[in-house]
């Protein structure tokens, strides 16, 4: 009989490559589905960090002893239940980061260079005398909440601009060479670019708020490419609309898909609907990736990228 593997989350990708090999099914605990004998046998869950995993759903598959997200983001399973249970937990880690480096790029650019706007006036037939000019990118100074693979793509394209960067993280990293704050209010104080590229959870929760928005000061621009509770939204837009800073490029929101109509209405925001990690490339490398964690864990061999807060059996 092939393995069962549940899924919580739609992964036609995944689906595509796994089903020669496994029984695949969708779980879902509220309408009952699967049949309480799959549901007795299942041990592999796949879902992804926006979506989760809950204790009582934990509780509903006495078997289960891997949860596998994709993306790299594990903000709402439950990790106290997860460990209480030894139920391991892998991640799509590093596999997107050339993506959101990438998207978070352009967005940086796009709002500095107010490229929407723009771009409505041209096909409007507004010539550049119309038009207030922008500042440049180049030269500036950015500050990367996040040193992860992801923070580090923005840091060496931030390089090829001429950025002096900064970053705060849970600690300074050796290795790097560039500048460590260690709180958020005072990186934003000195830099012009602020972009936040770090998970979800209470850790970060509203990281960024209103006192960290008037420390990045009217000519600033911020960039979220992490998890949209980072951001306090209604101090954002308050900023945003006060002229407390310049603009911001969001690619993620606090209660996705739900974008605030404020924002919306916004002409100094870019919005993009969470898609800084969605490549093709990438979906071929998460699903790679996948299948590697899931037959080591069939093999009773060491997971190939576990989360960092559950350790090794």
């Amino acid at each position: 009989m092939k393995p069962i593997i549940l899924f919580k989350h739609e992964a036609p990708r995944h689906r595509i490559d796994f089903a020669p090999d496994f029984t695949l099914l969708d779980f879902d605990l509220a309408a009952g589905t699967p049949d309480d004998d799959a549901c007795k046998q299942a041990r592999i869950m796949v879902t992804s960090g926006f979506i989760g995993m809950t204790r009582a759903e934990m509780d509903a598959l006495p078997a289960l002893e891997l949860i596998c997200t994709i993306g790299t983001g594990y903000e709402k399973v439950d990790l106290d239940a997860a460990m209480e249970r030894g139920i391991r937990v892998t991640h799509a880690a590093g596999m997107n980061a050339p993506s959101v480096a990438d998207h978070a790029f352009a967005l940086l650019l796009a709002t500095v260079r107010n490229i929407p706007v723009y771009d409505a006036s041209a096909r409007a037939g507004k010539w550049r005398e119309d038009l207030p000019q922008r500042p440049m990118a180049n030269g500036k100074k950015i500050g990367i909440i996040g040193m992860g693979a992801i923070g580090q793509g923005i840091a060496k394209r931030a390089e090829g601009f001429d950025m002096e960067v900064s970053y705060m993280a849970r600690a300074a990293k050796a290795d790097l060479p560039w500048r460590y704050v260690d709180n958020v209010q005072d990186l934003a104080q000195h830099v012009d670019f602020l972009i936040s590229a770090v998970p979800g959870g209470p850790a970060t929760h509203h990281m960024i708020n209103r006192a960290v928005l008037e420390a990045l000061g009217p000519n600033g621009f911020l960039v979220n490419v992490g998890r949209g509770t980072v951001v306090h939204t209604d101090d954002l837009i308050a900023a945003l609309r006060d002229g407390v800073i310049a603009g911001a490029g969001l690619d993620v929101f606090e209660d996705e898909p739900v974008i605030p109509a404020p924002l919306c209405a916004m002409t100094n925001v870019v919005l993009s609907p969470h898609v800084g990690g969605a490549a093709p490339e990438v979906q071929v490398l998460g699903v790679q990736l996948m299948r590697r964690n899931i037959e080591a864990f069939l093999a009773g061999q060491p997971l190939i990228s576990p989360i960092p807060e559950i350790p090794a059996p």
